[in-house]
């Protein structure tokens, strides 16, 4: 394999001033506001809002802040916010940064003008913040996007959408002033039928949350089913426009491949930030195990001095900044539109997910009896983590679209 590169073009992993910067600016907010509340409103499985207003009074919650994060050229920011502060804690980062995926949603595919009508909206101002929701599974469709059975119906006579169905696992779903919904407007063309909708609580009949879940882990963040039961919103409230919907669906009737899904589309833009929450957590637990391996003595010496524990350390680190790097790769690649031609968006959350798993449980490991109890943050984590091996596609899902991606076959 040959290498070329341009003799103009420098290359350097070093982070810049202006990133440097931010990286800190959010770790002192992690170390100072966030940790200390973590184990309290993991207990209470409530969101924080507290602490999110904190996070928008100082504008680390808030479309200025979102915008600023996104607008670094190298596509770097954003994910490094998002490992610092789920360096934190898992839940409350959730809470906090869970809004972006709605908004990526509404940036990504909505017009100019429903991006300046939506977007504040998710937000809301520093003294009163709202948060938004992203809608896309259901019970009986998760992994599987093409089966979603919500239902969005044009009104002629009204000039309205109406949607019907029920959704599940939604972060802020319920307490969201904003909900972006993912329903099949033609069922017979399966997932390249869906499209977005932008749904207002406070404006539409016939949205209401459902039963809150109560998870695992990120319990700090809200999960909730969401019920549309003949819930109308306006017809310019389906992300892109009606006119390009129909002219979209008209396409694909004739034969046309669509570009791509509702779903997808935001999943694949929001992977690597996935994968970067992942690893804030990954990194949180090597840190404490390394620190405690150096304090605890066993046998008259550090237990660090033992070979088997160093290793573990040692590997613990490598697997951290190797998917660092993929999360890095992928999301420089996004900003920059340098196409995932071998699905390396799905490798960076794969890899990033699997390492939190792997990492938060080799600290527990570590630190033996005091790392199963309640005591010390590391159980927490490695319950937080686990998610990452499930939402916004399963680890085995990240397998098949990198499978498919290599192989250019239609893998099932």
């Amino acid at each position: 394999m040959t290498l070329q590169t341009e003799a103009t073009e420098g290359f350097s992993l070093e982070l810049s001033q202006d990133q440097r910067d931010i990286q800190a600016w959010v770790h002192g907010f992690a170390e100072s506001v966030v940790r200390p509340a973590a184990a309290e409103w993991d207990e209470r499985e409530e969101t924080p809002w507290p602490v999110i207003q904190e996070a928008a009074k100082i504008g680390l919650y808030g479309l200025e802040g979102l915008a600023s994060f996104y607008a670094d050229e190298t596509g770097l920011t954003l994910p490094i916010v998002n490992e610092e502060l789920f360096w934190g804690d898992g839940g409350i980062g959730m809470a906090i940064l869970g809004t972006g995926l709605a908004a990526t949603a509404i940036f990504g595919q909505g017009t100019g003008e429903q991006a300046g009508e939506w977007l504040p909206r998710c937000f809301g101002t520093p003294d009163e913040p709202k948060v938004a929701a992203f809608c896309a599974s259901e019970p009986d469709a998760g992994s599987d996007v093409g089966a979603l059975r919500t239902t969005a119906r044009f009104d002629e006579a009204a000039g309205e959408w109406v949607l019907n169905g029920q959704k599940a696992w939604v972060t802020n779903g319920g307490i969201a002033d904003v909900h972006v919904v993912i329903a099949t407007v033609d069922r017979e063309l399966g997932a390249r039928g869906h499209a977005a909708f932008v749904v207002s609580k406070d404006e539409a009949k016939g949205i209401e949350q459902g039963a809150k879940v109560r998870k695992h882990g990120l319990r700090a963040s809200h999960t909730a089913d969401v019920h549309l039961d003949d819930c109308r919103i306006p017809a310019e409230n389906v992300l892109g426009g009606k006119e390009k919907l129909d002219e979209r669906l008209a396409r694909v009737r004739e034969g046309a491949r669509a570009k791509s899904q509702a779903a997808m589309a935001t999943f694949e833009a929001s992977r690597p930030v996935v994968g970067a929450q992942a690893l804030g957590i990954a990194r949180a637990a090597y840190e404490y195990a390394l620190q405690y391996a150096k304090e605890r003595e066993q046998f008259g010496r550090p237990i660090i001095a033992n070979q088997a524990i160093a290793f573990t350390l040692a590997d613990m680190k490598l697997e951290i900044d190797a998917a660092r790097l993929l999360v890095w790769r992928a999301s420089w690649m996004g900003r920059t539109g340098k196409a995932f031609a071998s699905a390396e968006g799905s490798m960076s959350k794969l890899k990033a997910g699997e390492v939190a798993v792997w990492a938060t449980e080799r600290a527990i490991q570590l630190l033996g009896g005091n790392g199963y109890t309640r005591e010390v943050p590391v159980e927490r984590w490695h319950r937080d983590a686990k998610i990452y091996t499930i939402f916004e596609g399963t680890s085995e899902i990240q397998r098949l679209v990198i499978a498919r991606a290599i192989s250019g076959l239609h893998i099932a």
